[in-house]
């Protein structure tokens, strides 16, 4: 007889229960363990809290907007890059049950107003100007568009103080009764989805949702209130509002920015000034750190752990992640928005191949199965299929979207991800590509992370995406996007075919190599193949 092939299901089994609380409760629990700790860090400011001045300045800010008559349930923006303000912006809607609208710092005036109108916002709070975006110009050209938005507040100017200290006439009692009528399944969070495709949908997040994510992922690499959390990621995402800074609050361990969008020399000056025990991080900006030329110069003596996650996470830049910046114990997380955000995650007892090789297993309290994308039942282990998800992280929906709601989660409350996905013996999850990113070519089927992580050996190749162009007589053909290492040569498409003449199939060695200094991205860090397939075809017509 021989033994019956398990389908693609697992269930996250754990003996640690789903937190009940809000936000906010979960905040103080905190607070009153451990308020003489370091809660708070913004590195370019020099400011630092305790978690007794961060849940002061929090709740004066959840009082002022109390004063101005913002109700539970009403919407309030935050259009900023990293800072202390983002931060407790965050948890002062979330003492007070307004719905915190993240706004990518990316946008402009077009986005700006469709994510506002959308929401249905009423107070926008932003920065002034970062980089290239003036922010103040921005919502002063889109605001006459802007009907239902009666507030703008600008972190650095004195609107920002007025709402920090505006509270005066709502008593403690009055916020402690608000907050009593909050409940954990109470929406909390509107998170836009990247738009790779048409307008960007509103993910609706719970109290419930992310709280559990970020604790959870925080179980998962053994936070405690000793741990020092780097964030370079963007708290406009889940990875930094969530992973990051929701992981830190609910074991006690403090939050450091390092710089207001990614910089790699400050991120790793802030991991030796603040001795970090955790760094996060996508691949590219791991692959920025490692190659910064003063790179052994920076002590990253105190890091063990940290997380890899936002896109496929290379193998080669996993090593190396652990070999030189001392993150032993580093995890590989993966997830959506609408879950929010992980589903999946390496385990820091996991053996190096499987931290290199996979996005871990389920979650705690989370069921994944890999099915076929057309008839939904799941396919035996090892077969490739469509990812799916279920159980208290994902969304309550799309803003106002039931219709792009029901496509996305199917009657039993599964999410469909749209990731083609394998699932071995053990339950272990690992990411070939997305669906729509499938090439076929002359009829045979080509994942191109497949040929991606191959090409990573090339000893020139600091970084390369793999897409599918048009081709008339294959249908589609290979082209390979590359990042050269520094002081390498150029790359041709002979050159890279004779280096994997004889590793790979002939169907799956590129036939185009496209060399450049940096892909498209979100962001949030994920590749935009949308974008580089559209200038693809540009370069081959030309």
């Amino acid at each position: 007889m021989t033994a019956a092939v398990l389908p693609s299901y697992t269930s996250g089994v754990s003996d640690t229960p789903l937190l009940g609380d809000t936000i906010g409760a979960n905040l103080e629990r905190t607070v009153a363990v451990h308020g003489a700790r370091e809660a708070l860090v913004d590195v370019p400011s020099g400011r630092r809290w305790t978690y007794t001045e961060l849940l002061a300045d929090v709740d004066a800010v959840a009082k002022a907007l109390m004063a101005k008559g913002v109700a539970a349930g009403d919407r309030i923006g935050i259009w900023a890059p990293n800072c202390a303000e983002w931060t407790i912006l965050q948890y002062a809607t979330a003492r007070m049950g307004a719905i915190l609208v993240n706004v990518n710092p990316a946008y402009r005036t077009h986005e700006l107003t469709y994510v506002v109108n959308q929401s249905g916002m009423r107070m926008l709070v932003s920065a002034l100007s970062h980089k290239t975006s003036d922010y103040r110009g921005m919502v002063d050209e889109a605001r006459p568009e802007l009907p239902g938005l009666s507030e703008v507040v600008y972190i650095g100017d004195a609107s920002w103080d007025e709402l920090a200290t505006g509270g005066s006439s709502i008593t403690d009692e009055q916020l402690a009764e608000r907050g009593a009528s909050l409940t954990p399944d109470d929406p909390i969070n509107i998170q836009y989805t990247s738009g790779t495709t048409g307008f960007p949908k509103g993910a609706t997040l719970s109290h419930h949702n992310i709280l559990n994510n970020g604790y959870f992922v925080g179980e998962l690499i053994d936070y405690t209130e000793a741990d020092r959390i780097c964030i370079p990621v963007p708290f406009y995402h889940c990875f930094g509002m969530v992973m990051g800074n929701l992981a830190a609050t609910s074991h006690g361990a403090c939050m450091v920015i390092p710089a207001p969008s990614f910089d790699p020399e400050a991120t790793l000056r802030a991991v030796a000034q603040e001795r970090c025990t955790s760094l996060y991080g996508v691949p590219t900006m791991f692959i920025a750190e490692l190659d910064l030329p003063d790179f052994a110069d920076h002590d990253l003596s105190t890091l063990r752990t940290g997380i890899m996650a936002g896109s496929i996470c290379p193998v080669e830049v996993m090593k190396r992640v652990v070999a030189q910046m001392n993150m032993t114990e580093v995890a590989i997380s993966y997830g959506m928005t609408e879950t929010s955000p992980v589903s999946t995650m390496t385990r820091t007892d996991d053996n190096l191949a499987r931290r290199t090789e996979t996005v871990g297993r389920s979650m705690p309290h989370i069921e994944s199965k890999v099915v076929d994308a057309i008839s939904g039942v799941p396919l035996p282990r090892g077969e490739t299929g469509e990812l799916c998800t279920r159980g208290y992280s994902v969304m309550l929906g799309y803003w106002e979207q039931p219709d792009k709601t029901a496509e996305a989660i199917d009657a039993a409350r599964w999410m469909h991800t749209g990731d083609l996905a394998t699932m071995d013996e053990d339950g272990y999850v690992n990411i070939v590509g997305r669906i729509k990113d499938l090439v076929i070519r002359g009829g045979e089927n080509i994942y191109p992370r497949e040929v991606e992580e191959f090409l990573y050996t090339h000893p020139d190749i600091a970084d390369v995406q793999v897409i599918g162009v048009p081709d008339d007589k294959y249908g589609e053909e290979l082209m390979a996007w590359v990042v050269l290492r520094e002081g390498a040569a150029t790359l041709t498409a002979d050159g890279v075919r004779e280096f994997a003449s004889g590793k790979l199939a002939h169907y799956k060695i590129p036939r185009y190599v496209h060399v450049t200094d940096a892909f498209p991205m979100t962001v949030t860090g994920k590749v935009r193949k949308i974008e580089m397939r559209e200038q693809a075809q540009q370069l081959l017509d030309n």
